[in-house]
């Protein structure tokens, strides 16, 4: 995995869909690059979070990152008085024409909105209804079911891993780390590998540690290790909207020092017959609100 970054897009809302996963195609292509894309594809409900402003934590990431201004209304207050519109209904082009343009297509959420915030109460039915929902829509969308997952804000536990389990998914992406592992959930091996995400994203960097937009870049390219896999996230409606000539600036620095930018399933067919046993437990994480299923 020498000098090698692999690159994971989360795309949560309808307007990260529709404009932010066109735009970041076409930067991928000036680059010549590919990445591995996570698609919600049912109702955009994320201005539902706004409730999580009573909670320190999550008001002073909005202020730090202004939100307000990364994010625009329409993502912020989606779904808030009424559901918000199912995206992949009226994007299903967008999401298709990725694929279509050589990326991976995976699968991220039904609402990701509900995936996030109930993954402590909703049972392992519920877990089974919200994922099959969202395949199905998917594997309308692509043709195929998707061969990888990505849990939406890293909220994982060992009931949605062995949920998971009983899907085709070849990889998952759920959780934050240092390296792929096979996880260990009661003392069984799963069978399908986990690949977290190594590096910090936009909106946890921001406004911490002396980091604004103007060495955002710079932060980021000091972290890269490049004798380990580095993975980084980033999201169609930050990457794909305001910070798109930044991520484009980024992305050509990080070619120009020599590392190879690939999707996460080639990632998952280089060590998938040498990656370790691991755990995964939740713990609080810098730069974000509440508790991460984070690699042991």
């Amino acid at each position: 995995m020498r000098k090698t970054l692999a690159l994971r897009i989360d795309v949560d809302t309808y307007r990260g869909t529709g404009r932010g996963v066109p735009a970041l195609c076409g930067i991928l292509a000036d680059h010549q690059v590919r990445g591995t894309f996570y698609f919600s594809v049912g109702p955009d409900n994320m201005g539902r979070h706004l409730w999580r402003l009573l909670k320190p934590a999550f008001l002073w990431k909005m202020l730090r990152t202004n939100a307000a201004g990364l994010y625009g209304p329409e993502i912020i207050l989606m779904g808030t008085a009424w559901p918000g519109p199912g995206i992949g209904k009226h994007h299903g082009k967008a999401i298709r024409a990725a694929v279509d343009a050589g990326h991976e297509g995976g699968f991220h959420a039904y609402d990701h909105h509900h995936a996030q915030a109930k993954l402590d109460v909703m049972s392992a039915a519920a877990m089974r209804r919200e994922i099959g929902r969202g395949m199905e829509i998917l594997t309308k969308i692509l043709g195929a079911p998707a061969a990888t997952s990505a849990a939406p804000g890293w909220r994982t536990n060992d009931q949605l891993l062995r949920v998971k389990a009983e899907y085709p998914f070849a990889y998952n992406s759920d959780c934050r780390g240092y390296a792929p592992f096979y996880p260990v959930v009661g003392g069984e091996k799963l069978s399908q590998l986990q690949i977290p995400v190594t590096l910090p994203t936009y909106d946890e960097a921001l406004g911490r540690d002396g980091v604004t937009d103007a060495n955002y870049n710079e932060f980021q390219l000091s972290l890269l290790k490049p004798d380990e896999l580095n993975v980084l996230t980033i999201h169609a409606e930050a990457e794909g909207g305001r910070c798109a000539a930044q991520f484009d600036r980024y992305l050509a620095e990080v070619i120009k020092r020599g590392y190879r930018v690939i999707p996460l399933g080639d990632v998952a067919a280089e060590v998938r017959d040498t990656a370790p046993d691991g755990v995964m437990e939740l713990a609080p994480f810098p730069g974000r609100e509440g508790k991460l299923a984070v690699q042991r």
